[in-house]
């Protein structure tokens, strides 16, 4: 199937999760994960009319948009190793990753402008996954202050490869009750207002718990 065939259904699926829960379709972003697919399918994604491209290596990032160039906002949205980051930095538009205060020193010492990161959080504590831990993540962010070259625009997380729908909905909302906390602080690097949660199997739940972002693979991009 064509990904803009795919994404005329994602774009259904996503009207039919804010009409469940009272949003507005324009407030959800699609990011097409294309770091498993060739660089003609991530042509493909653009000429669909998909804004943003996510990648998790700094290889394959800097390959496709060699050839797309700034047609896309690019996401990095893989673990970043601090000592890539000077690979990626001032070429990406978010960085979904931030999770240690070693990385964010690194982003700050390398980016000439102030970029947009959303703070990872591991919502359902597995050992499996980055992040931090829903009780850091206040005093990680009011640690940021003096990184002028960092804006916390939202937080972001993975939530478990399952078929519990109750434990899904948890997990989201754990993350949305942690943005609404952050936002509420007023501060001028952390305005937090956006959400980065939902795959594949599960965007529609994270969309109606309150995500912005939306991060599709398989379901956009797969060769199927």
């Amino acid at each position: 199937m064509k990904v803009s065939e795919k994404f005329i259904i994602i774009q259904k699926n996503i009207e039919n999760a804010c009409k469940n829960s009272g949003r507005n379709p324009e407030d959800v972003h699609v990011v097409a994960v294309t770091k498993y697919v060739s660089i003609e399918r991530a042509e493909e994604a653009v000429e669909a009319g998909l804004i943003h491209l996510g990648e998790n290596r700094d290889e394959e990032l800097l390959s496709k948009q060699e050839v797309l160039q700034d047609k896309p906002l690019w996401h990095f949205i893989g673990s970043l190793q601090s000592r890539k980051v000077k690979n990626i930095i001032d070429k990406v538009s978010y960085i979904h990753s931030l999770d240690r205060l070693s990385l964010a020193k690194e982003i700050h010492k390398r980016a000439d402008k102030p970029v947009s990161c959303f703070v990872q959080v591991n919502v359902s504590g597995e050992d499996s996954k980055h992040g931090l831990s829903p009780q850091e993540v206040k005093g990680f962010i009011v640690s940021l202050k003096d990184f002028t070259n960092i804006n916390v625009v939202g937080l972001m997380t993975m939530a478990p490869h399952t078929d519990d729908e109750p434990f899904l909905r948890t997990c989201f909302r754990q993350l949305k009750t942690i943005q609404e906390e952050i936002n509420a602080l007023n501060l001028p690097y952390a305005p937090c207002t956006e959400l980065s949660m939902g795959m594949s199997n599960d965007y529609m739940i994270a969309i109606e718990e309150g995500a912005t972002f939306i991060r599709i693979g398989t379901a956009l991009v797969g060769n199927d």
